[in-house]
């Protein structure tokens, strides 16, 4: 069995959890978590992979094991995110990779991509948008409300996504047999999201979540231009980003890969092996043809 390791850097003074496996020699590929989980969500797929390829999955800060400063203490936005895990593959010197991302691990990537174009080798994107289609509006619209008036009555409707049940219902919609999915998953990620002062990280993120449609339109030119090799990998029935969310990469990258699987928001749970299967094909054709 492939060793995973589990490590912590120093990033711009925050402690920084990663897992990182594989030869460091071989090509990397960076998973990008999203809410409101962490690395943790790549634990079953870190192993598959790191048989071919350098694998680094960092959480990141106010998430998983990664330091969780205060509101306070830290200006929690997708920008800074963004920056302290491009500053992590710098200290580990990975300057070439392929990304894969997930919810809030879409709009990192798309900020590592923009800040770098010739760093992206290839882009895997399950379940994580990066075009106005596919927003769930009956998941969304608490939060685009929230977005626009922080009232007290937007913010108990924006906190309902932090709750154990909240997170239960991402975990469980669509998948076909809820019963495939391991409740360690929303306990884990309740428990982190519980910390005193973690509910104003997950709040501060929500507001800025509105940057990230600004972003689209430079993140399009940025596909047209350079037509890195895109692989989308949806659950179908994901209540958060529907499947045009997947679709729409095709219009900028023509000949991307698209799937649409049975399953929800966390395909990974349930789908895991073919997932991992169509991901290890598509690196495989990147890197041949490299």
């Amino acid at each position: 069995m492939t060793a995973v390791h589990h490590r912590y850097a120093d990033i711009q003074g925050q402690r920084i959890f990663y897992r990182e496996a594989g030869d460091a020699d071989a090509p990397a590929v960076v998973l990008l978590h999203g809410f409101p989980t962490s690395s943790f969500m790549f634990r079953e797929l870190i192993p598959a992979l790191a048989e071919r390829f350098h694998v680094i999955a960092p959480d990141h800060l106010g998430f998983g094991l990664s330091a969780a400063p205060s509101v306070d203490a830290f200006t929690y936005t997708f920008d800074a995110l963004a920056e302290l895990t491009a500053r992590l593959l710098e200290q580990l010197g990975v300057n070439h990779y392929a990304i894969y991302v997930q919810d809030y691990g879409a709009p990192i990537g798309w900020r590592l991509a923009l800040a770098d174009p010739g760093a992206i080798t290839a882009i895997i994107t399950q379940n994580g948008n990066g075009y106005d289609a596919g927003f769930v509006e009956s998941f969304w619209k608490p939060i685009s409300d929230y977005q626009r008036e922080q009232t007290p009555e937007n913010e108990a409707h924006a906190r309902g996504a932090l709750t154990l049940d909240g997170i239960k219902w991402q975990y469980v919609t669509g998948t076909p047999d809820e019963s495939t999915v391991s409740p360690d998953t929303w306990h884990h990620d309740f428990a982190l999201v519980s910390r005193p002062g973690n509910d104003e990280v997950q709040l501060s993120l929500f507001r800025d979540y509105a940057s990230n449609a600004r972003l689209y339109p430079a993140l399009h030119t940025y596909l047209r231009a350079h037509r890195p090799p895109v692989l989308a990998v949806w659950g179908r029935n994901d209540p958060i980003f529907g499947p045009d969310g997947a679709r729409a990469f095709a219009d900028d990258v023509p000949d991307a890969e698209i799937h649409l699987l049975d399953g929800g928001h966390f395909l990974l749970e349930s789908a895991g092996d073919t997932v991992a299967a169509l991901v290890l094909g598509f690196l495989g054709r990147v890197h041949s043809a490299a």
